[in-house]
């Protein structure tokens, strides 16, 4: 991809993700993740209604009349995006691949990140922890994390989700509000995410394709795994055939949302034919 082509690429998404963090989410974001508590902001004269334990009595002492301490939430907060670069994101059937779609969603939840002034940092990860940038504020860093989500290329094809949260957990001693996001076609994370679950706000976004859930009966097709390369011939015709990788794609769905829930961490759940909007404005008012 040309440099032109990239900046038309990520200009395209800043349009549309800015404007459904603007419009959307913004409000939503803010009164779902709290900050790390209150700070004092000032002092006051007692008002009718105020609760009394909030008497500043040094103050009151000296001016022989009654103060009250306002405090106010200390609203910075720190977003970490962890996003699956691995070869199985390059697969898609409907109206975009995967990565596309975990692009646009990432970029959505950093510009709403960054109306509430927060922090923003990206993890790119395969099998191996591809690409870091540690957390910073601002329009233009966000738009650096964009071009790395749409041009980045992994060393690797293959996926390991433990590794990418136990490099978060290394890297991130405060706590962070933390999006995986991938299509979790693995079930062998969830003691890491355990772990990092007890520091960490962490949010699970699946992303997946209608083809990885139910296969098509169109005879015999020639398979091959994004990830290992590997080819083989599918006879789709068999009924036989078609259950057994329905019942894989459950397998991995129970999986992800059991470990999740598990952990005390939040998960969703959305095809890239999806509206993700919606799915994640409801996820955010049901917390």
């Amino acid at each position: 991809m040309d440099t032109k082509e990239l900046l038309k690429k990520v200009r395209k998404i800043e349009i549309k993700t800015r404007r459904l963090s603007d419009h959307v989410f913004g409000g939503e974001y803010h009164s779902t993740f709290k900050g790390r508590g209150m700070t004092f902001s000032e002092v006051r004269k007692y008002q009718f209604g105020d609760d009394v334990r909030a008497i500043d009595w040094n103050v009151t002492a000296r001016y022989n009349e009654p103060f009250v301490k306002v405090f106010e939430e200390e609203r910075e907060l720190t977003m970490m995006l962890l996003v699956d670069i691995s070869g199985s994101q390059f697969f898609g059937t409907q109206t975009s691949i995967k990565r596309d779609r975990i692009t646009e969603i990432a970029a959505t939840l950093a510009f709403s990140a960054t109306q509430n002034n927060d922090k923003i940092g990206l993890i790119l990860f395969t099998d191996e922890i591809e690409l870091y940038i540690p957390p910073k504020k601002g329009r233009s860093h966000v738009l650096r994390i964009i071009r790395e989500l749409l041009e980045f290329q992994p060393k690797s094809k293959k996926t390991d989700l433990g590794k990418a949260i136990k490099f978060l957990s290394n890297v991130m001693k405060k706590k962070a509000i933390t999006f995986m996001l991938s299509d979790f076609m693995l079930d062998d994370y969830a003691q890491e995410l355990k772990i990092a679950s007890q520091r960490h706000d962490i949010t699970g976004i699946r992303v997946f394709d209608i083809r990885e859930k139910e296969m098509p009966n169109v005879g015999m097709v020639q398979m091959k795994d994004q990830e290992t390369g590997e080819s083989l011939w599918v006879n789709t015709s068999s009924k036989k055939t078609r259950n057994r990788y329905e019942i894989n794609f459950k397998k991995q769905s129970e999986y992800f949302k059991k470990s999740f829930s598990a952990s005390g961490a939040g998960s969703l759940t959305t095809r890239v034919d999806e509206n993700y909007v919606t799915k994640l404005l409801t996820y955010f008012k049901a917390r």
